[in-house]
């Protein structure tokens, strides 16, 4: 049986793909799970949102490591 990651979507995104806590087959790297969660949810191809890694936001592609606590947050304003 695969290994899994756990997902939590917050505000708009959680909205869009009708959940606040997915389970997919884990995927290597950001980009992998990226073209899952909009191959699984089409409506994120127009979303802009943040992923989270171990509660640290990435830019560009990097690895997830097993049992890695991933987030899907929405655009944050203010500063």
């Amino acid at each position: 049986m695969p290994n899994t990651i756990h997902i939590k979507a917050f505000g708009m995104v959680a909205e869009r793909i009708g959940a606040t806590d997915l389970e997919l087959a884990h995927c290597l790297d950001s980009e992998a799970l990226l073209e899952t969660l909009r191959a699984k949810f089409p409506e994120l191809t127009t979303t802009k949102f943040s992923l989270a890694i171990n509660k640290k936001l990435i830019s560009g592609n990097q690895e997830i490591p097993e049992n890695a606590e991933i987030a899907l947050l929405p655009p944050f304003s203010g500063g």
